[in-house]
C-alpha cells in the first residue's frame, strides 16, 4: 500500500509530464516547469510535509517567479523555505531560461512576498513547521510559471484554446490531491484558486472557502493580510 508521501510524488511526476506536452506559444515567451527542474526541494517538501492526510489543504494559483519558480515549494519564499520548513536542495535550470527572470535557485536573494505572509502567518499561528503539518497542507493548481518577456504571465491570462487542456491536467491532479489527503477543507488563496477548485472537485467531499491572496498587488492585501486572513478563516470555521 503506497504511503499518502508516495502518492503525492507519483502524482506530481505524472502532472509534470502531462503539462510538459503543452504549448502555451505565442502567448508566454517562457514557461518554467520546476516540477522539472526544481523536482528535489519539491520532491523533500512532499516527503516531509505530505505524509498524512490533512484537515486542510491551502491552494495557490501557479508558482510565483521568487517562490515555487526558484525553490520548488508552493509560495516558496527562500528563507522560510530553508529555515522554517527545512528543506534546501539543488536547483537546476529551466530548458529556456528567461534572461529577465533567471533561476538561482536557494541563492535567489528577491523576496516572494505572497509566500512571506502565507507561511509567515502560519509560522507565528503554529510556531513549527511540524505543528502546521499536523493538520494542513499547501499546494497549488497550476505548478507551471508562465512569462510574457519579463512580465509574470497568470493562468487567466492564457488564451482559451490554451486553458482548456491546462485546467483538465491541473484539475485532475488536484482531484487526486483531495484523494490522497482527505481533507475537510480545500482553502483557495485568491479567487481564481477558489474557482477552479469549486469546478473541479463538484461532487467530492470536501468543503471549499477562500481567504484573500496576498499578493502586494492587491491594496486590500497590504493591510493586515494576516488579520484578515485569520479572520476569514475564523468565520469559515476552519480555524477556531
Amino acid at each position: 500500500m503506497p504511503t499518502t508521501a508516495t502518492s503525492l510524488i507519483a502524482a506530481a511526476r505524472e502532472l509534470s509530464a502531462a503539462v510538459d506536452t503543452l504549448d502555451f506559444a505565442p502567448a508566454a515567451s517562457h514557461v518554467y516547469n520546476p516540477l522539472d527542474y526544481a523536482w528535489a526541494p519539491h520532491e523533500a517538501y512532499l516527503a516531509r510535509y505530505g505524509a498524512t492526510p490533512k484537515r486542510v489543504v491551502f491552494l495557490g494559483m501557479n508558482p510565483g517567479p521568487f517562490g515555487m519558480a526558484q525553490c520548488g515549494v508552493p509560495f516558496g519564499e527562500i528563507a522560510l523555505v530553508r529555515d522554517w520548513l527545512g528543506i534546501e536542495a539543488a536547483v537546476g535550470k529551466p530548458a529556456r531560461e528567461n534572461p529577465k527572470k533567471p533561476v538561482e535557485g536557494f541563492a535567489c536573494t528577491r523576496s516572494e512576498v505572497s509566500g512571506r505572509r502565507l507561511w509567515g502567518l502560519f509560522r507565528e499561528r503554529f510556531g513549527t513547521a511540524e505543528a502546521f503539518a499536523a493538520e494542513h497542507f499547501v499546494a497549488n493548481w497550476c505548478p507551471l510559471a508562465f512569462f510574457d518577456q519579463g512580465r509574470n504571465l497568470t493562468p487567466d491570462k492564457l488564451p482559451a484554446a490554451q486553458v482548456a487542456p491546462l485546467n483538465a491536467a491541473c484539475d485532475a491532479h488536484l482531484r487526486r490531491v483531495v484523494e490522497i489527503l482527505q481533507p475537510e477543507w480545500l482553502i483557495g488563496v485568491g479567487g481564481f484558486a477558489e474557482t477552479r477548485a469549486r469546478e473541479a472537485l463538484a461532487g467530492m467531499n470536501v468543503r471549499i472557502g477562500r481567504i484573500l491572496h496576498p499578493s502586494p498587488a492587491s491594496p486590500a492585501a497590504n493591510r493586515d493580510w494576516s488579520g484578515t486572513a485569520t479572520r476569514q478563516l475564523h468565520e469559515l470555521g476552519v480555524w477556531r
